[in-house]
């Protein structure tokens, strides 16, 4: 989350006219992530969040995320729901861009994960998997490999200021995974950033899932691959083994992996880490002059690609057949 486009009053005010949600009673912009503008909205009738998407986000792609959320929520998966208008349609334009107003979840983001959070994360993961399957919207995932070197040339010669050899890990990295990217293996609906702060917890029960806009079709083990990056390196972005084996093993009770997905395991995990690297490294160079957002630093996952890099197979996730 994070805000790019400012809201004008005016605007504001007769967009939810075409609600029924009462009176505006504050709205206030969310700094957190890096992808869309979000505003906390309170109104008479509660408390929402508004989202107005910006470039990343294809307008054309917004029936699948918005479709997928309604359908996670039949199938027992708790995340946001969209509010319809009164007209019935759940996508609307404000200042220029599609915006809509989903449900606020009870919760918070668990910033230091421990192990009881890491597992209770994967029984949610193969909840949501499972729960996705009988969707029947698909969307391409742009950003897998076939995408990841197109994001990153036109920016190639800044890597190294980021960081000296920046450049020579990353197109090393691609060719490697260029090659040997596993194909065939299971796959539906995937969430693709499931990071602790689209995670909510109340305790140590997980309480909502949000922010699907990356969701797409994909290999499962993947999404697993995307969690274990964000929720088992500690602050020094070093690899915690009993936070990777609780999350493996609650993920594995529900959706028992197949073989080819355990061998495949260390390899999406390194594109995973690629894919993250780059996308900060894009959006480190480019945040928009006066943008209200905190851009991620691409080295963290530097770090845990170099890891990934030297990994001994899938004993070093404590991942065994």
């Amino acid at each position: 989350m994070a805000v790019y486009t400012q809201v004008d009053d005016a605007e504001l005010i007769a967009f939810l006219a075409t609600y029924d949600l009462g009176e505006l009673l504050s709205c206030k912009g969310i700094a957190e992530g890096v992808e869309n503008s979000n505003y906390y909205l309170h109104t008479s009738a509660g408390s929402f969040i508004l989202t107005l998407y910006e470039k990343r986000v294809a307008e054309a792609d917004l029936p699948f995320f918005l479709g997928l959320m309604e359908h996670l929520a039949t199938q027992g998966v708790t995340c946001p729901q969209p509010v319809k208008n009164r007209a019935g349609a759940s996508l609307g334009r404000l200042a220029g861009r599609p915006a809509v107003i989903v449900t606020f979840l009870d919760g918070y983001s668990i910033h230091h994960p421990e192990p009881v959070h890491c597992a209770a994360l994967g029984e949610a993961l193969a909840r949501l998997h499972v729960a996705g399957a009988g969707f029947p919207l698909t969307r391409a995932n742009a950003l897998s490999v076939q995408g990841w070197r197109p994001l990153f040339s036109p920016s190639a010669t800044r890597a190294d200021e980021v960081a000296e050899g920046l450049r020579e890990l990353v197109e090393t990295e691609l060719d490697h995974l260029e090659r040997n990217w596993p194909k065939g293996l299971p796959g539906g609906v995937i969430h693709a950033d499931l990071f602790p702060d689209n995670v909510f917890f109340l305790g140590d029960r997980i309480s909502g899932l949000i922010d699907f806009y990356f969701a797409c079709t994909d290999a499962y083990a993947y999404d697993l691959a995307i969690c274990l990056n964000a929720w088992c390196f500690d602050e020094n972005h070093v690899y915690q083994p009993e936070k990777g084996v609780a999350l493996l093993a609650a993920y594995r009770r529900l959706r028992p992996l197949t073989a080819q997905e355990i061998a495949a395991f260390p390899l999406l995990a390194r594109g995973a880490a690629l894919r993250f690297l780059l996308t900060r490294f894009v959006d480190w160079l480019n945040v928009p002059k006066g943008a209200l957002v905190r851009p991620k630093d691409p080295l963290e996952y530097a770090a845990k690609l170099r890891f990934h890099r030297a990994a001994e197979g899938v004993s070093g996730y404590g991942l065994a057949p």
